[in-house]
Order: C-alpha cells, then structure tokens, then sequence
C-alpha cells in the first residue's frame, strides 16, 4: 500500500509541476502578444461608432489636467507635460513612462486626451488598472487628482 500512495503522490506531482509550467507559458505569450498587438501602439486611436458615446468633456471653470505626477513608487516625484498626444505608461523601453515594477505589463495601459480631460485605458495587463479603487475595463474618464493604480506605481493628473 505505502508504494501505491507514493506513487500516487508522484503523479500528482508531475501533474502540479505540468500546470504551473503551462500558466508560465501562457502569461508570456500574453505579453509577447500585447507586444505585437497594433493596437497598443503610441498613436493616438481613431474613433468609431462604439466610442461615440464618450462623455462630455469638463465643464467650463473645471480644472483642466496639464500634468501627470508618479506620486508612490519607484519613481515617485516623476511629472510629464499632458499634450494631445497619447501617454503610454508599462515596462516597454519605447513606452513614454518606462515602469521599473515587477507587477506592470511591458504595455500596461495608456493615457489619451478626450476633449479637455484625459481618459485612461487598461491594454489587457495582467494584473489591471485602477482609477481610485475601482478596476477599469473600458476606457474611463479621469479627474484631476484621482489617483491611477498600476502595480505599485500611482501616478495622478494635476493642473
């Protein structure tokens, strides 16, 4: 009998030991995917009819966002100049914030200008990206202050 539970025990084993090797797998194919995926390009997205219905931008009086400020991380008191251009945040060297963080994707996510605000949008990373608490999924509106969680990076708009 102990030989059978042993040998049952090693079955299991290799069977444990086969899973983690394929979820190893299938986490580095994602990034190289997202890698390649044009869609996660520097270039600012075209707008189709899904994303007519955006909303409005901020009201006259509002503070409009100018800069982007890391407050927490490793490259805390890091500030960019917000222009029209797309920001796109990840450990890629070719992204416009270059995060040194275990738990950020190599493209993470991107920031674009949406009228006189900004919006922020998580490019399908493994561990997500949260406006204040909240995990987002689609492309969200950001205000001024609201503090964007990637990782153990949190970077916030400013005016």
């Amino acid at each position: 009998m102990p030989a059978l539970i042993l040998q049952l025990t090693r079955v299991g084993f290799l069977i444990l030991l086969w899973l983690f090797v394929l979820a190893a797998v299938r986490v580095v194919r994602s990034d190289l995917k997202m890698a390649s995926d044009p869609r996660t390009d520097s270039r600012p997205a075209r707008t189709t009819r899904k994303e007519a219905h955006r909303p409005a931008p901020l009201a006259a009086g509002s503070m409009v966002p100018a800069i982007l400020v890391v407050t927490a991380g490793s490259l805390a008191g890091t500030r960019l100049r917000l222009g029209s251009g797309t920001i796109l945040i990840g450990r890629a060297e070719d992204s416009t914030l270059v995060l040194d963080d275990d738990y950020a994707s190599t493209r993470h996510a991107r920031i674009v200008q949406q009228g006189n605000g900004y919006a922020v949008e998580d490019l399908g990373s493994t561990n997500g990206t949260y406006l204040d608490r909240t995990r987002i999924t689609a492309p969200t509106p950001v205000p001024v202050g609201v503090p964007i969680r990637i990782g153990r990076t949190v970077i916030e708009l400013r005016p």
